[in-house]
């Protein structure tokens, strides 16, 4: 499980600081049309997710959630802010699950 948890924090740091990027670009798009920042940083954020969703669910595997957990965990990324708040709470239970 220790293999599986170092990428998704790494993960989950740069997904959500990627999604509050992706919020300023939007801001900038639609609030002051400006769409340049948002046409670079859309696919970047998109991508970075994509390799978040992977991780989770490497992670969810080895640690065996259950489906509705790692749903939960894979969801936090679209939320701005969400995803340092539950990479801190994954990494206290997987912690707890390597002690056991």
């Amino acid at each position: 499980m220790e293999s599986a948890l170092k990428p998704f924090r790494v993960l989950a740091y740069i997904v959500g600081t990627m999604l509050l990027v992706l919020c300023t670009a939007i801001v900038l798009r639609y609030g002051f049309d400006v769409p340049q920042p948002s046409k670079i940083v859309s696919p970047i954020h998109g991508f970075l997710y994509m390799l978040y969703l992977i991780a989770v669910m490497n992670l969810g595997m080895k640690a065996r959630w259950t489906w509705g957990y790692m749903l939960g965990v894979m969801l936090a990324g679209t939320v701005p802010l969400l995803s340092f708040y539950i990479e801190r709470r994954v990494t206290a239970k997987v912690h707890e699950a390597i002690a056991a």
